[in-house]
């Protein structure tokens, strides 16, 4: 199961719509420097974000508009061409940050995890949320998990690598599991007879634990816990 899935419905957002923004900016738009409205007050201490065409909160509300609509967490890369003008990934760090504390006291908050930038229910509402689910997510084994665990903290690791550790035989089927899932996948072999397949995790399996980094990557017990995974 996939907590942008299964257990955080994440700005992937407005389940998986192709929504567009409505309106387009016009940053560039003529207007009478007299009868502007006096500029508000910078969202932050920056430059950049103060020589801005618009105010920001404006900016602000087309980056909510588009993370709310987005199927995927979008990438500073993704969200700088929502704008005619260009706007620098730090001022865009800056907007984010203030945004996220915009919705500080809300059921949803915004993160930032490998892939980018999303929306996603908090933790503590997500068991009500899963009782609308119409099937519950897989369970997994431990022989699965302990897989896993091998290789998110010692990747890259080959299957010959995963049975020194585990001290006993693993099936193609539980690496072909992981691979399905999108948490694992081959990076490369290792320059021995054999050359034997290198596995290591995806960003997949960092967006499913809401991380930036693998230097985030909690202990094994989290991980079950917020993956809802266990003896199955």
């Amino acid at each position: 199961m996939n907590p942008a899935e299964d257990f955080a419905p994440d700005a992937q957002g407005a389940e998986e719509t192709g929504a567009s923004l409505p309106g387009t900016l016009q940053p560039g738009a003529a207007a009478d420097p007299a009868a502007a409205p006096a500029s508000p007050e910078p969202i932050a201490a920056s430059d950049e974000v103060a020589a801005l065409q618009l105010a920001p909160d404006q900016y602000k509300r087309v980056l909510e508009a588009a993370l709310l609509a987005a199927a995927e967490p979008l990438p500073l890369s993704e969200l700088r061409k929502l704008f005619e003008e260009d706007v620098g990934s730090d001022t865009l760090r800056v907007l984010l940050d203030d945004l996220r504390a915009d919705w500080r006291d809300r059921s949803v908050e915004l993160v930032q995890i490998a892939s980018g930038w999303r929306f996603q229910t908090r933790p503590e509402y997500q068991p009500y949320l899963d009782r609308l689910k119409q099937e519950k997510p897989p369970r997994y084994s431990r022989a699965v998990m302990e897989t896993l665990a091998i290789i998110a903290y010692r990747q890259p690791a080959t299957r010959g690598d995963i049975e020194d550790i585990r001290g006993v035989a693993v099936s193609a089927n539980i690496l072909k599991t992981l691979e399905s899932r999108g948490w694992i996948d081959a990076v490369g072999h290792r320059e021995t007879p054999g050359r034997p397949a290198l596995y290591a995790t995806t960003k997949r399996f960092l967006d499913d634990l809401g991380l930036r980094s693998l230097a985030e990557l909690p202990a094994l017990a989290e991980i079950e816990r917020v993956m809802d995974l266990g003896n199955g």
